[in-house]
């Protein structure tokens, strides 16, 4: 029959402090296991890595001949006619060096 007083026992030490409470970006994935699951899942992975390629290097090529890319094409055009006004009718009522 044990008496008095149990001993108080130490919290263990942090060793490792992570943020928990945040949770991970990007979706869970499970990597298959079967070999023919493993297989398949590369070949995936490649027909979409390529797949993407083709699309961004068709997306660059139309944009390289359009030009300046505008969300509205009305706006842009009437600034670039009033540039063009403004270089070639400056104001006659600004200052002069005379």
């Amino acid at each position: 029959m044990a008496q008095g007083q149990l001993k108080k026992t130490k919290a263990p030490a942090n060793k490792n402090v992570k943020n928990l409470s945040k949770p991970k970006k990007g979706a869970k994935v499970i990597a298959p296991k079967q070999k023919a699951l493993v297989k398949q899942k590369q070949i995936v992975k490649k027909l979409s890595a390529s797949i993407n390629r083709n699309i961004e290097r068709q997306m660059a090529v139309k944009a390289g001949a359009v030009g300046k890319l505008t969300i509205m094409k009305k706006l842009a055009d009437e600034g670039a006619e009033a540039s063009k006004d403004k270089k070639l009718n400056p104001k006659k009522g600004g200052k002069t060096g005379n």
